[in-house]
C-alpha cells in the first residue's frame, strides 16, 4: 500500500493524530476548495484543519492512485453518509527522506469527476469497511 493510501485510510478510520503522524513536523499543506484555499504549516495545523471539519462520516473513495519517485498522487470521489457522493479531488505529496509527508496539496470540487465512480469499483479507504 502507498502511503498516500494509507494517509487517506488513517483519515477515514477517524484517527486524525495517527494521520498527522504521517506529516513532517514541518508539512507545507494546502487545500484548494470551493469556498477557497486553505494553507498552512506544520503538523498543529493541519491537526486543527481536519478537527474543525464537521463530523459527516467522510470517506475517500481511491480511484487512481500513482507513484513518481519520491512524490505520489491519488484521485477519486468523497463520499459522506455512507455512499452519498459529495465531489471528487485530486491530491498530491512529496515524501522526505524518512517517508514522511513534507509538502501536500489537494484540490476538491462537488461537480468535476476526472474519473467518476460508479460506487462499485472503489471501496471506502477506511480499514473497517465503512
Amino acid at each position: 500500500m502507498l502511503p498516500i493510501e494509507t494517509y487517506y485510510a488513517t483519515l477515514d478510520s477517524g484517527e486524525l493524530e495517527q494521520a498527522t503522524d504521517m506529516l513532517a513536523e514541518n508539512v507545507t499543506f494546502v487545500m484548494i476548495v470551493p469556498t477557497g484555499a486553505r494553507s498552512g504549516t506544520g503538523r498543529a495545523a493541519m491537526l486543527d484543519y481536519l478537527t474543525g471539519r464537521p463530523p459527516v462520516g467522510r470517506q475517500h473513495r481511491l480511484l487512481r492512485r500513482a507513484q513518481d519517485g519520491d512524490v505520489q498522487f491519488a484521485q477519486g470521489a468523497v463520499t459522506e453518509h455512507g455512499d452519498v457522493v459529495t465531489g471528487y479531488f485530486v491530491a498530491a505529496m512529496h515524501l522526505d527522506e524518512h517517508g514522511l509527508i513534507d509538502r501536500y496539496q489537494v484540490s476538491f470540487d462537488p461537480d468535476h469527476a476526472l474519473v467518476p465512480w460508479s460506487g462499485a469499483e472503489a471501496p471506502s479507504t477506511d480499514p473497517t469497511g465503512a
